[in-house]
């Protein structure tokens, strides 16, 4: 080699690295991230064909698994336990389902997968994971209780159970659920990190349960369990009009504690009368007003052994068993994620001690105080100061937002709410004995246990504070359901909302279960005659549904998931909603028009102050809802397409042919203008395909000039604001997508950021240029739905695309495309498969792009400003390039 010129030396050494990067020589392959139906472990599967998921590691590049072998069994040796195999030549890693003999209730089965690749190597089996299959309704022997008499009273009441467990465990499990919110304990622990369990669904249609493995918190001997209840979304105010009890007025408590035995034996024990119950120390606790907690009235000790009743504690009462729908839980628990102290502390000019943690998060404050027994110690929460650097509440409506904490005597105490969240950045602090310091308060942050999976960053600072404020505004609304705002008094779950911003959801945190969950409702709770309410779960009038846009969340979703998730089952589940909703709009549609009906159009579309020139945005509201006619029929077909339902695929084609036709009819002029000539109208026009191809160039060239004429400002609202960008790039007009994008002035995404924003506004102004707010009625600080422009971000900035025939990034599609004066971003996305990375610099006329590809799946890489499209296997790649 020392004879080699310098050139030759170089390409040799190129050309062995390759070799050995490239082969499969001497290259391991191992299994890592094993999930059942997305979850990892999970404890209470009912479904009777729950999918397998894994990913690949390997270092070798241009990796794809050949095969695949699954095993089940139902103890920790699967050989010796074995009940099910499958081996299979391909390269399907996710959501491979269960085909063996029906699976047993309250049963855990072992698994475990390996697989070859196409190097030939073979791994090892991958390490054992379990899950464990519920309870049948059959299976459940527990009594619902509640307490003595009427449930009458605010506070919170307490139930304890004394069990003897006389033998040596081998396993133990707890399955519980509550008509409210329940907060479990044993032997003075709490049993779980869950909070607000068991969560929010559509009561009237199902009931979820929780599944605890208790095994090594019960011992052997005499323990206690103790459960307090709370009035949550089941009792307490929730809706409008001071609405309360609104799927039943009294709590109760379903609890059945399963116990085998080293001997084999099994011993259940479960809620009776023989439960004991007393009123606790939370006097009231409410989901908008917040929490009062009298600290005097505590019973120490009374969750834990040698606590001795007194006669206040009187036997449960045993209610009739109802028709309820017990399911297992299906997505991920609300827990405890980020802590914040505060940033300062200080007078407000009326002389009010406020606190300031420096971000608007969702959950609650802990508040560490000593004082003389009876002393009140109120926390009232906000989002922002007024103009003056006053506190400021007036936009939250009715929700007081206060949590009261009433001290006993002169002993330190940490206090933290039971069943309550708020939201806020400001915390005013009243009735504190002593010096308040920043030691004394803790902000904790509480929602949905996502993973994070994207990353986004650029040399924009400005930009990089949008994606902070995009990815809180996602933690602060997805809070077991996915909010509209998580302070007013309202925090429903507006489906308009949701189906605009979940494909921006699915980049930054791992939505799969979030969303199949309360998918699950969105069914539950349609219509019979297939409308779709405004809010799901629904606590308004049933007449409340079938808004354009809104309703649409029964389409969109399950196929938003589906292409980022590569779950076929979330097609399969939801398919009939997805068709009853189109047969709704069909049956009320005239003439292949859908014309009538209550809207909400383009909601918080721009709209001046002074519109004597008629400036404000407004879109026709029936044009909007025939776009959504046509994307609800086309997301109909992709998905019938995907299940074989080639009938209803030839059904509904022939329906959209016609029911874009009655749009031009309708709603374009013979020169191809729009009757509405709004940003919005040309945007869904051209998103949806509505206008026939040859006018589709001019269409975008008017929204290109609209644009203009307003200075290179945005006039779209909810409906619209999703596809403004999508819809420039589509037709080549990224450098306005970015003029918009990076417009700093109102109204625009970064003027909030200027203004110091730390997530979404609901409102393009909800804090006006003079410093003062928009209407109070309606002004969160804490709203997701502008916050869609992430999605863009990712896929056009980054440049990381999923193809939809190759759902769940299998095939990735790469294509960055710089602007806006940047000169660098990157992205990342934790997938089904494995990590994408897309890095680019734009320095001194060069274009750098880094790619990297996980294993199991290729990508195509466009290279912006050239012809080249290189396709990639897995593995890492560099190209750079005169720009």
């Amino acid at each position: 080699m020392n004879q080699l010129s310098f050139p030759a030396r170089v390409i040799f050494i190129f050309l062995l690295f390759f070799f050995i990067h490239s082969s499969g020589f001497s290259q391991k392959i191992t299994v890592k991230d094993l999930t059942v139906d997305h979850l990892v472990n999970p404890f209470s599967i009912d479904q009777s064909h729950p999918g397998f998921s894994w990913k690949i590691n390997s270092e070798a590049k241009n990796t794809m698994q050949s095969s695949y072998e699954i095993r089940v069994g139902k103890g920790l040796s699967i050989e010796k336990n074995q009940v099910w195999t499958v081996k299979n030549n391909s390269d399907q890693s996710v959501l491979i389902p269960y085909n063996g003999p029906d699976l047993e209730s309250k049963t855990k089965y072992y698994w475990q997968v390996r697989v070859k690749d196409n190097h030939g190597n073979t791994s090892s089996w991958s390490a054992v994971q379990f899950f464990q299959t519920g309870l049948d309704q059959k299976d459940w022997i527990a009594h619902w209780i509640a307490v003595e008499g009427k449930d009458t009273s605010s506070v919170s009441p307490m139930f304890r159970k004394e069990i003897n467990v006389q033998k040596k465990i081998s396993v133990a499990m707890a399955y519980i659920t509550a008509k409210g919110l329940y907060e479990a304990r044993l032997n003075g622990e709490r049993i779980s990190n869950h909070y607000f369990a068991p969560g929010w669904t559509s009561y009237k249609n199902h009931l979820q349960y929780q599944v605890y493995d208790l095994t090594k918190s019960l011992k052997k001997g005499l323990n206690v369990i103790g459960v307090s209840l709370g009035d949550g979304w089941y009792k307490g105010r929730i809706g409008f009009a001071a609405q309360k009890q609104f799927y039943g007025d009294t709590r109760a408590l379903l609890f059945q504690l399963e116990v085998t035995y080293t001997d084999g034996s099994t011993e259940i024990f479960v809620t009776d009368d023989t439960w004991k119950s007393t009123n606790g120390p939370i006097l009231s606790s409410n989901i908008y007003d917040g929490e009062t907690y009298d600290a005097r009235k505590e019973s120490v000790g009374w969750d834990n052994t040698g606590y001795k009743e007194n006669d206040d504690w009187k036997a449960a009462r045993i209610l009739p068993k109802g028709n309820e729908k017990l399911v297992g839980m299906s997505g991920p628990p609300v827990t405890r994620h980020e802590e914040f102290k505060p940033l300062k502390i200080f007078k407000t000019p009326l002389g009010e001690t406020v606190v300031d943690f420096g971000q608007n998060l969702v959950g609650w404050v802990m508040l560490k105080a000593k004082g003389t027994a009876g002393t009140k110690i109120t926390l009232t929460h906000a989002e922002v100061l007024d103009k003056a650097g006053n506190f400021y509440t007036t936009n939250l409506r009715s929700a007081r937002q206060a949590n009261q904490y009433i001290l006993k005597d002169n002993a330190t105490q940490i206090f933290e709410p039971h069943f309550t969240f708020q939201g806020f950045r400001y915390v005013k602090v009243e009735g504190y004995p002593g010096e308040l310091t920043a030691d004394a308060l803790t902000a904790v942050a509480l929602y949905s246990d996502m993973q994070p999976t994207g990353s986004f960053k650029s040399s924009s600072p400005l930009l990089n504070q949008l994606q902070h404020n995009i990815q809180w505004g996602q933690k602060g609304n997805f809070v077991d359901v996915p909010t509209d705002c998580p302070q007013r008094d309202e925090r429903l779950g507006w489906t308009g909302d949701a189906q605009a911003f979940a494909t921006t959801a699915a980049y930054n945190m791992n939505v799969a279960g979030f969303f199949t969950k309360w998918m699950k409702d969105v069914s539950a709770d349609q219509l019979e005659n297939g409308s779709v309410p405004f809010v799901v779960p629904n606590v308004l009038s049933p007449r409340d549904a079938g808004s354009a846009g809104w309703a649409d969340v029964a389409t969109i979703i399950p196929w938003d998931m589906y292409v980022a998730y590569g779950d076929k089952g979330i097609l399969s589940t939801q398919y009939a909603s997805m068709k009853k909703w189109v047969d709704y709009i069909s049956s009320v549609a005239k003439n292949d028009l859908w014309n009538s009906g209550s809207h909400f159009g383009d909601w918080l579309f721009y709209r001046p102050n002074d519109d004597n020139d008629g400036r404000a945005a407004v879109t026709d509201k029936y044009m909007i809802a025939q776009t959504f006619y046509a994307h609800s029929t086309q997301l109909l077909i992709n998905a019938a397409k995907v299940l074989g339902k080639s009938e209803d695929v030839e059904k509904y084609e022939t329906l959209l042919k016609r029911i874009k036709e009655a749009f031009v009819k309708e709603n374009m002029t013979a020169n191809g203008k729009l009757t509405s000539n709004t940003q919005t109208a040309y945007v869904l026009a051209l998103q949806f395909d509505m206008l026939p191809e040859a006018n589709r160039n001019q269409a975008a060239e008017r929204l290109v000039q609209n644009i203009r004429d307003y200075g290179n400002h945005l006039t779209t609202g909810f409906l619209g604001t999703p596809y403004l960008c999508h819809v420039l790039s589509r037709f080549g007009y990224d450098d306005v997508a970015y003029d918009l994008l990076m417009q700093e002035s109102y109204p625009s995404w970064l003027y909030p950021v200027k203004m110091g924003a730390t997530t979404i506004w609901e409102r393009w102004d909800g804090i006006k240029q003079d410093g003062s707010f928009q209407t109070p009625d309606m002004n969160s600080f804490n709203h997701y739905a502008y916050g869609a422009i992430g999605d863009w971000m990712y896929k056009n900035i980054a440049g990381i695309n999923p193809i939809a025939e190759k759902p769940g990034y299998k095939e990735i599609l790469i294509s960055p495309k710089p602007g806006g004066k940047l000169t660098s971003a990157s992205g990342e996305l934790e997938t089904v498969y494995g990590k994408i990375k897309s890095s680019w610099t734009l320095l001194d006329g060069v274009f750098k792009l880094d790619v990297s590809v996980p294993p199991n799946s290729t990508a195509t890489v466009l290279l912006p400003r050239t012809d080249r499209k290189e396709k990639i296997g897995s593995g890492s790649y560099h190209f750079e390039y005169k720009y």
